[in-house]
């Protein structure tokens, strides 16, 4: 792990390199109008992440959990997601290393954001709409300065049952 590494580098593996090669290097490009706005000499640069076949820069974590979840024996990864972003890059890593993945999407994406939520079945994954937050089991224990509308994104009761051990010694949490 290179949060705990004293290494100054920590080499990628090879099968998360021929992942990671399918869409990287990311492109770079100049940020002309911001660098007129602010009226400065700089050149200014910024790193195209949605080339990733999951649309964002997720997949740059997704793919090494997916593969040291593999090489450890793991069976499956469940996971929760907001948009769907991170369900689709973990469904993707998954299909990658050949893991059953179950994701957990926020009822309001999974009912207005069917696309995500077929990208991710596509990849094999399957997807569960969590339930409200009023009906939840958890609720008692969200912080009282929490806003009703940020409840919607925190776990539902099914998330919870999975939350942090899950009841599958073969199957671990993925989180971003």
């Amino acid at each position: 792990m290179q949060e705990v590494s004293t290494e100054r580098e920590i080499e990628i593996p090879g099968p998360v390199r021929q992942v990671y090669a399918q869409w990287r290097p990311a492109p770079l490009f100049r940020a002309r109008r911001l660098e007129k706005a602010l009226d400065t000499p700089a050149k200014i640069y910024y790193k195209y992440e949605g080339v990733s076949p999951a649309g964002s820069h997720k997949p740059n974590t997704a793919v090494p959990q997916a593969y040291y979840n593999k090489i450890e024996g793991t069976k499956r990864l469940s996971t929760e997601t907001g948009a769907g972003q991170w369900g689709s890059s973990l469904a993707m890593a998954c299909a990658f290393f050949g893991l059953e993945c179950k994701v957990y999407m926020v009822r309001v994406s999974y009912d207005q954001k069917p696309y995500r939520r077929a990208m991710m079945e596509a990849y094999g994954a399957s997807v569960t709409a969590s339930r409200a937050w009023k009906r939840s089991r958890a609720a008692p224990f969200w912080p009282s300065t929490l806003t009703p509308t940020a409840r919607w994104a925190w776990p539902s009761r099914r998330l919870w049952k999975w939350r942090p051990r899950t009841r599958t010694p073969s199957t671990h949490w993925a989180a971003f």
